[in-house]
């Protein structure tokens, strides 16, 4: 257990007054942030261990879910969930039921991997897709075969590109019939998304590819159709300015993701869960208050009371944790009291199983 300055947990108050984000109502101003941690099961259903994972942290005034494939082909992990089949919307359904039965709000982040993944983690037969031919250079663990390359992707067609979108579209209708709240779309980390936003990645010559405005259209029509389906209230949007992982790149980072956050507030979607930017040079959170109309969820190395100046300095109408909801279920009650926060345990962040995901106590336990 890691102990807090007393003193430094004064003031902590704005993270605890109730806020409107969209349709969204949050009883509070933590955010659980989306965090892979496959425990789905082969197939991508959601596991029982997912439901107690999930209803363990509902105190949180916000949870966004894993990210979630929209399509088999836009999977990039072993044991990732999906939202695509009946089955993984019924299983996700227990989740929700479990969340909101405990007072919680909960959304899903839709994640497509793009060319992150491998053949030896999808069903045979499922290709792996990008904006471009260009193979991501690194490895991802398969249970199959162990660490495997990236795959080789097949750039997808005008057609294919509006196909991928309205799987997207799908995925919202998908999500609300599973019982979430709204949905998160994943434009960072190197997936489909950011693969497009990216002039290292995108080399297409049609409407999809070329200028900043065509690099984004991707990620806006994804939006667009998202809203469209379960109200646009309800979609919101996760980006990481100067972010290269997974191999991408792109000659303005900045210029492409304020051409994106505006292209999102024409929209009118309700929220940018913004991470801080990986440079020190790029303020993402002043570019977001700048550039975005909607709510501001803030993201990345924040502790309790760091995350408190940043609401009450209107740097951002709520934040969001990861590695602190982790080991902490009771994350909102400790920070509330001013307890010690457990360490999480990296060993057991991808494992299957219980360990590490549903056998941290709680301050009281």
């Amino acid at each position: 257990m890691t102990s807090l300055n007393q003193d430094s947990l004064v003031g902590v108050e704005p993270l605890f007054s109730t806020i409107r984000i969209g349709a969204l109502e949050l009883a509070n101003r933590i955010v659980m942030a989306p965090m892979t941690r496959n425990r789905a099961d082969a197939d991508g259903v959601p596991s029982d261990l997912m439901v107690e994972h999930y209803a363990a942290r509902a105190s949180a005034g916000l949870i966004v879910a894993e990210g979630t494939w929209p399509s088999v082909t836009g999977q990039a992990y072993c044991r990732q969930p999906g939202i695509a089949t009946a089955e993984q919307i019924m299983a996700w359904r227990r989740v929700t039921d479990a969340v909101h039965a405990k007072g919680g709000c909960i959304i899903l982040q839709i994640m497509h991997a793009g060319r992150v993944g491998s053949a030896q983690i999808k069903p045979e037969g499922v290709e792996t897709v990008a904006p471009s031919a260009i193979q991501a250079r690194g490895e991802v663990f398969t249970d199959a075969a162990g660490m495997q390359p990236f795959d080789m992707p097949r750039e997808l067609s005008t057609e294919e590109v509006e196909a991928v979108v309205n799987e997207h579209r799908q995925a919202a209708i998908n999500a609300r019939e599973a019982g979430f709240d709204g949905v998160e779309l994943h434009c960072t980390s190197g997936y489909l998304p950011m693969q497009f936003m990216c002039s290292g990645t995108n080399h297409r010559e049609d409407c999809y590819g070329g200028s900043v405005d065509n690099r984004v259209r991707f990620a806006a029509e994804c939006l667009q159709a998202m809203g469209e389906a379960i109200g646009l209230d309800r979609v919101g949007f996760r980006i990481n300015p100067g972010n290269t992982f997974n191999d991408t790149a792109d000659e303005d980072s900045v210029a492409t993701h304020v051409a994106l956050m505006q292209a999102a507030s024409c929209i009118g979607v309700a929220f940018v869960h913004i991470m801080r930017a990986p440079d020190p040079a790029i303020d993402a959170f002043a570019l977001a208050r700048e550039h975005f109309s909607g709510g501001l969820i803030l993201n990345d190395s924040f502790d309790p009371s760091s995350a408190a100046d940043a609401v009450r300095e209107g740097q951002g109408d709520a934040v969001s944790f990861a590695r602190h909801f982790i080991a902490n279920p009771d994350l909102v009650t400790r920070i509330r009291k001013g307890l010690a926060l457990a360490k999480f345990d990296r060993k057991t962040i991808y494992t299957p199983g219980p360990a590490g995901y549903t056998d941290y106590p709680t301050a009281a336990e």
